[in-house]
């Protein structure tokens, strides 16, 4: 799988208006360690299962976390629930665990529907304590990402991921497919000197929500994961830590503001 690890999150966050701010999300219907349509399409060696899954209206998203660190392994620490358990550390500055995003706008058949046919939302949560602090952007509505991008026809690890990719191609491939799917970790978004508001070696609780919407921005699938790392977060964060994030994304030239979700 090619893929470059330096500036591809630049693009995607410079092009996505981040929101931070204390969120209480809605709770989508979700079921627990399933595969997802058609199959995992971004590398090859990384199996389907240990998915938290949304299937509705012919949409579905799911979400996991995984062991990426120092071996890639198709190991998941599930608790069936939603929730993920992973060891805090590093591998050369690199979190042991990373987290998985799949959507699919037509897993059954039924809506005909391509991938720039909906909007949608990512949410990380940047605080390691069990309060929420949400950044949120649409991981598919980007330009040149290198999404593992396919159908309800592609094998596994057989998704085009082709990076570099033009914005006109990336167009093309958002208007042709209805799957599109990543492994992200933490530190792609929040490096240095943004890792105060995310280290590795620090236990904590971090929370993941992806939705898609239609064209009348009504939601149509919904799913959320909680990653317990190490002990998880217990302690209420300082007040200035939400602010040295604010910094740091103005510095890259992000627009920021606060939303509340019902």
């Amino acid at each position: 799988m090619r893929r470059t690890e330096s500036n591809r999150f630049f693009a995607i966050l410079v092009a996505s208006a981040m929101t931070l701010g204390a969120v209480q999300a809605t709770q989508a219907v979700v079921s627990f360690d399933q595969n997802i349509t058609p199959d995992v399409l971004f590398g090859s060696g990384v199996a389907n299962g240990g998915w938290t899954v949304d299937q509705n209206n012919g949409v579905e998203v799911g979400l996991r976390a995984k062991v990426r660190f120092p071996t890639p392994l198709n190991v998941y620490n599930s608790n069936g629930d939603g929730t993920y358990n992973h060891a805090a550390g590093n591998s050369a500055g690199r979190p042991l665990w990373s987290f998985e995003w799949s959507v699919n706008t037509d897993y059954d058949g039924s809506t005909g529907l391509v991938l720039n046919d909906l909007t949608y939302e990512l949410r990380l949560d940047t605080n390691p304590t069990t309060a929420e602090t949400y950044s949120t952007f649409d991981p598919i509505i980007v330009p040149t990402a290198d999404h593992g991008i396919g159908t309800n026809a592609t094998a596994n690890g057989a998704g085009d991921n082709d990076n570099p990719r033009t914005d006109l191609q990336y167009a093309a491939l958002i208007a042709a497919n209805n799957v599109a799917q990543n492994s992200w970790r933490m530190d792609f978004f929040f490096p240095a000197p943004l890792g105060k508001f995310f280290d590795p070696n620090v236990d904590g609780t971090y929370d993941f929500e992806l939705a898609a919407y239609d064209a009348l921005g009504d939601l149509v699938a919904e799913t959320r994961i909680s990653v317990i790392i190490g002990a998880g977060g217990h302690v209420v964060p300082e007040p200035m830590t939400a602010g040295l994030g604010m910094m740091g994304l103005a510095a890259l030239g992000l627009a920021t503001r606060r939303r509340s979700h019902a």
